[in-house]
């Protein structure tokens, strides 16, 4: 997989994937990371996450529906977490490599084009 800007990224479409590729390695995979903004490649080097602390619960859930929008439509899901009530965490991962591909990258840079409201500081 070539390191790609997220420009790049959300022009791409995600392909189907049953497995027989071999997962994208950590070394090109910290890369992309790297072009895409506030992931991280978990300690495990399988797989990469976001986080946000939005304003409240609803705009989580809002998040979360426009999330799993994008997801559906590129038949790629991701794993979604919420604690607190407005703290979001997405974590993509390609389960039929046992490890990222570069669809999960893709679905990043989609991810990143969905606006979020964050919770200002200062506020509890």
């Amino acid at each position: 997989m070539s390191t790609l800007t997220a420009g790049q990224l959300v022009t791409k479409k995600c392909k189907p994937c049953e497995g027989g590729i071999d997962p994208v390695p950590p070394v090109e995979a910290q890369r992309q990371v790297e072009r895409l903004s506030g992931w991280r490649l978990t300690a495990n080097d399988k797989s990469i996450d976001k986080e946000w602390v939005v304003k409240d619960f609803m705009t989580a859930i809002r998040l979360f529906s426009d999330i799993a929008r994008v997801a559906e439509a590129k038949d790629h899901h991701p794993d979604l977490h919420l604690t607190g009530y407005r703290n979001v965490a997405v974590e993509l991962s390609t389960h039929a490599v046992g490890g990222l591909s570069e669809n999960d990258f893709i679905l990043a840079a989609k991810i990143d084009e969905i606006p979020v409201v964050l919770k200002q500081s200062g506020k509890k």
